[in-house]
């Protein structure tokens, strides 16, 4: 029995959902912690905007537990910085107020699971840790999906997810008649397009500045006195409303395209509020649906379905990847790539325009979205043939929505196919032309998107040449690369040497570029 044994409950930075059954009752033998953790600020090299929107986020979620009348012991830096690790934190607490009992729910991320699991034992005292209460699949339903550590396609693991909900389903087939429309949700951004204003909201960091400042926490890009990402459940519902009042209608069409005209578009850009679970995937679905249903005339079912997909397909599917295959998926190098990771990944110093603008923007709001993320940073590290861990690194610290769970698959398995196909059936590759059939940042470039091997020639054109022909062995009996090895084979000899020459002079010095 622990009913009334006086219990400490850590809630980390990620685990912000107040409608966790933790909290349905106020519990006057329990203290929850929420702290801001030197690890957790230094693990990796984070984006400054990463680190604000995460500490204010906590202390606004412990300040609406308190509230609602919960007992809570809010620590920033300055209270933690003094403890070695977050076991003699814990002790500590667990000491000042003579507490007999500790809980937690189970992190996302493996490093923190083995950590706390670890810390559990060590503790010497009675411990439990229950699931988050935030994801459409349990625990133990991705262990069933996933146990036997077969590659499952996405597809069909969405397909199972639309039949097990029901959602956009009719008489058990799929509304519209078509799991899909992802064909429709490729438009390039016309010409003449005004970009929609993005919602900003205006957090003050002052504090949280002086603290990372005092404590000497390093971190990555622009830093902003006004926060503009939401920090409370009030604001990302908001940011959820609005995108699905004005922005949702056009998200299908566009979500695909990239410009240097703006830097939002049509996206959500809920996906930090959604990975510190301050929303849930079934209300954002649901607010979603809603609003299809009631005028399925301007919600149209390509960007209804898009949306969802990503939500409910594309987000549980990578946890399932990472929840089953950690810790060996994250070493894992199927193309044997070691170089590292072009400083301009930092600096945003190329005359490479795409890289240039994609980095830019990131630096500026630790955002792009996943065309950019995927088919411009990603896909150049692949052709470069970046090592995987340096990738892993760059994404997970410059990124706001960046979480390990939901980065590592994405980057390691889709991006840079290190998983060796696991996760995707081929590597997302491209030259140039894919850029600029889907963006104008060819416009006004140093390079030439029609060359291939010359000095002026787009760097992405021979490395991705150059890319085939280096893995023919391991991806050319690959069916979905058939027509690109097709055209591999088609380059005259000569012009095929000289391609691979000026590949060969990017790869050994990119930063040139």
């Amino acid at each position: 029995m622990h009913a009334s044994t006086p219990t400490l409950r850590l809630i980390l930075g990620d685990q912000l959902n107040a409608n966790h059954s933790w909290f349905a009752s106020v519990e006057a033998h329990v203290l929850y912690l929420i702290a801001e953790l030197p690890q957790e600020a230094s693990y990796v090299t984070h984006h400054v905007q990463k680190v604000q929107a995460f500490f204010l986020a906590m202390a606004h979620f412990g300040q609406v537990l308190s509230d609602r009348g919960h007992r809570v012991c809010h620590l920033t830096l300055d209270q933690t910085v003094q403890f070695d690790d977050l076991e003699a934190l814990v002790k500590q607490v667990m000491t000042e107020h003579r507490l007999d009992r500790f809980e937690y729910q189970r992190p996302d991320e493996y490093r923190l699971r083995v950590q706390l699991r670890a810390m559990s034992e060590a503790l010497g005292c009675p411990s439990d840790g229950v699931e988050t209460e935030h994801f459409l699949l349990s625990e133990a339903e991705v262990e069933a999906l996933f146990a036997d550590g077969k590659s499952r396609r996405m597809e069909q693991f969405y397909r199972s997810m639309r039949k097990k909900t029901g959602i956009l389903m009719s008489g058990g087939q799929p509304v519209g008649d078509r799991w899909n429309f992802d064909q429709e949700n490729r438009k390039k951004l016309p010409k003449s397009w005004s970009p929609p204003v993005p919602l900003l909201f205006e957090n003050d960091t002052q504090k949280v500045d002086e603290r990372l400042a005092r404590h000497r926490i390093q971190t990555w890009g622009v830093a902003q006195a006004q926060l503009v990402w939401p920090v409370t459940l009030a604001q990302a519902e908001a940011l959820v409303q609005d995108f699905v009042a004005r922005l949702l209608p056009l998200f299908g069409r566009y979500q695909d395209a990239m410009t240097d005209r703006d830097w939002a578009l049509y996206h959500a850009r809920i996906s930090f509020a959604l990975n510190c679970k301050m929303v849930t995937p079934q209300w954002l679905i649901g607010e979603v649906l809603k609003a299809y249903e009631q005028d399925p005339v301007t919600y149209e079912l390509a960007s209804v379905e898009g949306f969802i997909r990503q939500v409910m397909g594309w987000r549980e599917y990578v946890r399932g990847i990472y929840l089953s295959q950690m810790p060996e998926y994250g070493q894992t190098n199927a193309l044997a790539n070691d170089r590292p990771l072009p400083a301009f990944y930092w600096t945003g110093e190329t005359k490479m325009r795409c890289v240039a603008q994609v980095v830019e923007q990131t630096r500026a709001y630790a955002y792009a979205h996943h065309i950019q993320r995927l088919m411009v940073t990603g896909n150049l590290a692949l052709l470069l043939g970046v090592a995987p861990d340096a990738v892993d690194e760059w994404y997970l610290s410059v990124f706001i929505d960046a979480i390990e769970w939901v980065e590592m698959p994405n980057t390691r398995g889709m991006s840079q196919y290190a998983d060796g196909g696991f996760l995707a059936s081929k590597p997302y590759v491209s030259s140039g032309k894919y850029i600029q059939r889907m963006s104008d940042y060819c416009q006004g470039c140093t390079y030439n998107i029609d060359e291939r091997s010359s000095e002026d020639a787009c760097p992405f054109n021979s490395l991705y040449w150059a890319f085939l022909h280096r893995h023919q062995s391991t991806l050319g009996n690959n069916q979905r690369m058939a027509m690109m090895y097709s055209n591999l084979k088609r380059i005259p000899t000569v012009e095929l040497t000289d391609i691979l020459n000026r590949a060969d002079a990017v790869r050994r010095d990119p930063d040139t570029f």
